[in-house]
């Protein structure tokens, strides 16, 4: 039997399910909205996912390359009890939301990130999110989010996994 791991919990995967996109796995089979649609080409970033410590475009996975791997979404970022992330509080106290559209494949890009590198430099911040389109902030509000919540995870010593991998 066929299983993926979204956001801590295992879910068998049927073998039609096998090469529906990993974005319509998670929204039309697991009901997670969060990750969302919005080219079905991979070029805008709204469907990142963290796979393996890694950001990837959910429209292009093919569920059957997720198969026996551990799938976060922005579902899945919030704390045991239910506390935001780092990322998401300092994306809401740096101004970088405005219509939303972006966000959860934003702070997924940031998460992949700051798991690889909890200190990044303000360039390296820009070539992770250079895959992710915003039409509203400008991008410098983002910027200035995903260096707020790597100082907040350095500083506050609090753990930078999303809630589901602790």
């Amino acid at each position: 039997m066929n299983s993926i791991n979204v956001n801590g919990t295992d879910f068998s995967v049927k073998d039609e399910e096998l090469e529906l996109s990993l974005l319509d796995y998670l929204r039309e089979r697991r009901f997670l909205t969060g990750t969302k649609n919005g080219c079905e080409k991979g070029l805008c970033g709204s469907c990142t996912v963290v796979i393996g410590g890694k950001a990837l475009r959910a429209c292009k996975t093919p569920v059957k390359k997720a198969v026996g791997t551990s799938v976060v979404t922005i579902e899945g970022m919030e704390g045991p009890g239910g506390e935001l992330h780092p990322l998401q509080k300092a994306f809401m106290d740096a101004g970088a939301i405005q219509c939303g559209f972006c966000t959860p494949g934003m702070v997924m890009s940031a998460y992949a990130l700051l798991l690889q590198n909890p200190e990044p430099s303000r360039e390296e911040i820009r070539k992770a999110l250079r895959g992710n389109l915003c039409r509203c902030t400008g991008y410098q509000q983002i910027i200035d989010a995903v260096e707020l919540a790597a100082k907040i995870v350095r500083e506050q010593a609090i753990p930078v996994e999303a809630g589901c991998e602790r």
